[in-house]
């Protein structure tokens, strides 16, 4: 089992940023991706960015690349998403999930990640 607790997020208006957490505890070993994912209200939850825990290499949906940099520091089992000129359709809970699945650090698929955090709100205002 993995736990995952996520901080960081709040409330930001438009242009701003803000950086979200995730530190990961239990068999954080198995873990071969890490991912940040978002859910706004009445839409589908979206992937936002991955990152593979042995080589790191990323991930982005369109909808954040060049704007979002998701990092990791494998001595704090902590992963980050750095979020960056925010507007207001990045507004959702944001989910940090694990994924043991051999292939998720080729694809973003939200259906290969095992573990979820319960969430931290990012409200940003126009």
């Amino acid at each position: 089992q993995v736990q995952l607790v996520e901080s960081g997020g709040g409330s930001v208006q438009a242009g701003g940023s803000l950086r979200l957490s995730c530190a990961a505890s239990g068999n954080t070993y198995s873990s071969k991706c890490m991912a940040w994912f978002r859910q706004a209200p009445g839409k589908e939850r979206e992937e936002v960015a991955t990152i593979s825990t042995g080589g790191g290499s990323t991930l982005y949906a369109d909808s954040v690349k060049a704007r979002f940099t998701i990092s990791q520091n494998n001595a704090k089992n902590t992963v980050y998403l750095q979020m960056n000129s925010l507007n207001p359709e990045d507004t959702a809970m944001y989910y940090c999930a694990a994924a043991t699945h051999p292939l998720c650090g080729l694809v973003l698929n939200g259906a290969w990640y095992n573990y979820w955090g319960q969430g931290t709100q990012v409200t940003v205002s126009s």
